[in-house]
């Protein structure tokens, strides 16, 4: 029974139950090449139960990409077995050392019906008595024109989320715009 439990936190269990939730205490940061794999990891690392925060590595410590992740460097042999097994490339885990968070200012405007909610550089406006996602905005990477055509024309609440979508940086700001505007809305029904 022992050895089971720790087999099941090193190596991840099929039920959920049993793995334990970790609380990232910052102390590690699994750095990538490429924007995709950042949020990839983070995804895996989560669905085994573990916590883990997308962040914006310090310039020295980058590798190309503009995300990492921040973990527990204790957990480090676990994170790495997570990654290897499901194939989610990455350069490495380094200690955590004067990293940023990834913006997390959001603002809103409201115009007479509509809402706009900007995370970063991207923006996404939606109608506010239906939800219905009137336009979105922003960014220079090349799947923002995809996302729009995906959100545009869609209700918030009926609409897969940004990141479900794209793999770039930019994405990811407009799924916080999303997450937002979906709050704010729901709130108002």
């Amino acid at each position: 029974m022992f050895w089971d439990k720790v087999k099941s936190r090193l190596v991840g269990s099929t039920d959920k139950s049993k793995v334990p939730t970790r609380t990232a205490a910052g102390s590690g940061l699994i750095l990538f090449h490429v924007v995709e794999d950042a949020i990839k990891a983070e995804k895996v690392i989560k669905e085994a139960g573990y916590t883990c925060k997308l962040v914006a590595p310090p310039p020295s410590l980058r590798k190309g990409c503009d995300l990492a992740l921040s973990i527990n460097l204790v957990e480090q042999a676990i994170m790495e077995r997570l990654l290897a097994s499901s194939e989610v490339p990455y350069v490495g885990i380094s200690p955590l050392e004067g990293t940023t968070e990834l913006l997390q200012i959001v603002k809103i405007t409201s115009f007479d019906n509509y809402t706009m909610v900007k995370a970063g550089n991207m923006k996404i406006t939606f109608e506010n008595d239906t939800g219905l996602i009137v336009n979105t905005s922003g960014g220079g990477c090349p799947d923002i024109p995809y996302l729009n055509i995906q959100l545009v024309g869609k209700k918030l609440s009926e609409a897969v989320r940004p990141k479900e979508l794209g793999f770039t940086l930019c994405s990811l700001m407009l799924d916080r715009a999303f997450e937002k505007a979906l709050s704010i809305w729901e709130g108002e029904k």
